[in-house]
């Protein structure tokens, strides 16, 4: 038996009609996404720009020598608020890296997609667009008030809450981009798991975990806000016991901006302009680092 098919007659559609109102969408598109481009690249060039013009005329060699002027004081510098910031950095991130790395490293490795894993990226999510100066009211309610004093240990605290939600997705993205089959040679070999992630996914994802870090330090150098509860601010150089107020750049910034002082609102801006060429040195090594790891 033989069978024969007869061709359907296609319904008539004015592709051309549709084409042209296409066209005409995408055109429109890209008009207003340039446009907009445009202006953000407009407003980011401005406000380096003003930072260029008004910081350069601040920064000398006193404001690296000389420490923060008091009231109605003449000349000065922003030393001891450079190496407060320093040291309150290094404090948040040295107590974030390793609560990070593990918290992540465990979401990749060992959690998956279990409840209790997924309840904690929740967490950290909310964690990690939560507004800092609420980290910085909390911190001030477990460490400093219950002390009766301000100190660097509360502010290192309050910036290394804010960078852990940083590092724990950085470090998970990482691990997972990690191909399976390296973990299996590595399993096949005999090692336990925990040798296999310390000597096989650490270091394939060792590049990217890095730069997570240097995300969350860049996220943490320019913070005000939780400062201002916990390390407040003095025009002193720091303590090693970091007892009381400790001097730091965002607060100094945010101080002297507002004051009546015309050399305290120059190192205002000066102060500003190294926040940013930090940041700014911070992406670029990100950046290398990541091309490096590719």
């Amino acid at each position: 038996m033989t069978m024969t098919t007869t061709p359907r007659e296609l319904p008539h559609t004015p592709w051309g009609r549709v084409r042209q109102s296409r066209r005409t969408a995408d055109r429109l598109m890209k008009i207003i996404a340039t446009a907009f481009t445009f202006c953000a690249i407009f407003v980011l060039f401005w406000i380096l720009g003003m930072l260029l013009v008004k910081g350069i005329g601040g920064l000398s060699l006193a404001t690296f020598t000389a420490v923060t002027p008091g009231p109605g004081t003449e000349g000065g510098g922003l030393a001891n608020a450079i190496v407060g910031s320093f040291v309150l950095t290094f404090l948040g991130i040295a107590i974030a890296t390793p609560i990070g790395v593990l918290a992540g490293t465990w979401l990749a490795e060992y959690g998956k997609g279990s409840q209790l894993a997924n309840l904690i990226r929740f967490i950290n999510d909310i964690l990690l667009s939560a507004p800092s100066i609420l980290i910085g009211l909390f911190v001030y309610v477990i460490l400093v008030e219950p002390f009766r004093g301000y100190s660097g240990w509360a502010g290192g605290v309050a910036l290394g809450i804010i960078a852990i939600p940083v590092i724990v997705r950085t470090t998970e993205d990482m691990l997972n981009l990690v191909p399976g089959p390296l973990r299996e040679a590595g399993a096949a070999l005999g090692a336990p798991p925990s040798v296999v992630i310390t000597s096989v996914t650490w270091r394939a994802a060792k590049a990217g975990m890095v730069t997570g870090i240097l995300l969350a330090l860049a996220r943490i150098a320019g913070e005000t806000a939780p400062l201002l509860f916990t390390a407040l601010n003095n025009n002193f150089w720091f303590s090693p016991s970091l007892a009381g107020g400790v001097s730091n750049l965002p607060v100094t910034i945010y101080q002297f901006a507002s004051a009546p002082y015309e050399n305290w609102q120059q190192l205002a801006w000066a102060g500003s302009l190294i926040i940013t060429i930090s940041i700014l040195l911070l992406s670029i090594i990100a950046r290398r680092i990541v091309a490096g790891g590719k």
